[in-house]
C-alpha cells in the first residue's frame, strides 16, 4: 500500500470516528483517537516551517519574546497553542523565548507532549542565547472552558500570542462562532496580543467531509471579524456580506501572506504553496 493510500485510509477512519461525536462532543472524539494511540493523518511530527519563519521574520509585527511592563521590568511573554497535538509548536515557541503553553483535552495527548519534550530535536534549539528558552507547560483541558486557565494560573486575555493550525479545520464548522469568540477572550489587548493563523486546507472542496474541514481565508475573515455570531454558509461556502460592518469586539487582520515554506501536504502541483499566514489583533 502506497503512503498516499495509507494516508487516505487513515483520514477516512478518523472521519468515521469523529462523525460519532457531534457539536461540543468533538473533544471526546479526539480523545478516543489519542487513547487508541492513533496518529492524526496530518501530523507531520515536527513544527510547520511557516511558523518558524514567522517567528524569525515577523518580530516587528508580533513583538519579541521579552516584554517590558509599566514599571520597566522585563518579562517573558506568553504564547498558547490550542489543540497542540504532540506539542511540537509549543516547543518551537519556547525555543524562541516565549513561555509557551499547550492545551489538549486528552491525557494521552498530554503524555505524548511530555515525551516529545524529552527529544533532542534540532528544531527546538535555542534561537537567541541572549533571549534564552521559555518555560514549557502542557495542560489537559477543554479549550472552551476556563478550568485549564485556573490550573496554569493565567487569566483571560492573558496570552500575548496564540497560534492556530489544524485546530480551526479540526472543528465542525458549527463551532466556528464559538472558536472566534474564545480567541477574543484569551488574547491580550491590542497591539500586544496577536493571533497567528496558518490557514489550512484553504483549497479543499467545501462539500467534502472533515476533519479537516475546508478552511478558506474568507472563513477566517468572517468569523474573526464577527466573533460569536452565526455566519451563513451556502453549500459549505462562507457567504460574505460586503455591507456588513465588522464587530467592534472582533479581531482585525493586520498581516496576510503566502509563506515561503510549509508542510508538504499543503503544497499543490509543482510545489505551489496553498497555505496562507494571517495575523490578527483585537479591535479595541
Amino acid at each position: 500500500m502506497s503512503a498516499q493510500t495509507e494516508h487516505a485510509k487513515a483520514r477516512q477512519e478518523m472521519q468515521a470516528v469523529m462523525a460519532q461525536y457531534k457539536g461540543d462532543k468533538y473533544v471526546e472524539g479526539w480523545a478516543s483517537l489519542w487513547d487508541k494511540g492513533d496518529n492524526l493523518p496530518w501530523d507531520e511530527g515536527f513544527p510547520n516551517p511557516a511558523l518558524e519563519d514567522t517567528l524569525a521574520q515577523q518580530s516587528g509585527t508580533i513583538g519579541s519574546a521579552i516584554g517590558t511592563d509599566a514599571q520597566g521590568q522585563s518579562y517573558r511573554r506568553k504564547a498558547l497553542v490550542p489543540g497542540c497535538g504532540r506539542g511540537v509548536d509549543v516547543l518551537l515557541l519556547a525555543s524562541f523565548g516565549f513561555d509557551a503553553y499547550g492545551v489538549e483535552y486528552s491525557s494521552a495527548a498530554v503524555e505524548a507532549c511530555k515525551k516529545e519534550e524529552t527529544e533532542n530535536h534540532s528544531w527546538y534549539r535555542v534561537r537567541d542565547q541572549n533571549t534564552g528558552r521559555g518555560k514549557v507547560t502542557f495542560v489537559q483541558g477543554d479549550f472552551f472552558d476556563d478550568a485549564w486557565l485556573q490550573t496554569i494560573g493565567v487569566p483571560r486575555n492573558g496570552f500575548d500570542l496564540v497560534y492556530d493550525y489544524t485546530f480551526f479545520c479540526a472543528l465542525d464548522p458549527s463551532l466556528r462562532p464559538k472558536w472566534a469568540l474564545r480567541h477574543t477572550q484569551l488574547l491580550a489587548p491590542s497591539p500586544k496580543g496577536n493571533l497567528i493563523c496558518l490557514e489550512f486546507p484553504r483549497l479543499k472542496d467545501p462539500k467534502e467531509n472533515g476533519p479537516p474541514w475546508a478552511s478558506p481565508s474568507e472563513a477566517y475573515v468572517e468569523h474573526l471579524s464577527h466573533p460569536g455570531e452565526e455566519i451563513p454558509y451556502v453549500n459549505g461556502v462562507v457567504k460574505q456580506d460586503p455591507l456588513r460592518a465588522p464587530s467592534q469586539s472582533g479581531l482585525e487582520r493586520v498581516a496576510y501572506w503566502q509563506p515561503e515554506r510549509t508542510h508538504i501536504k499543503a503544497q499543490g502541483e509543482n510545489g505551489i504553496i496553498n497555505d496562507r499566514v494571517s495575523i490578527w489583533r483585537r479591535r479595541n
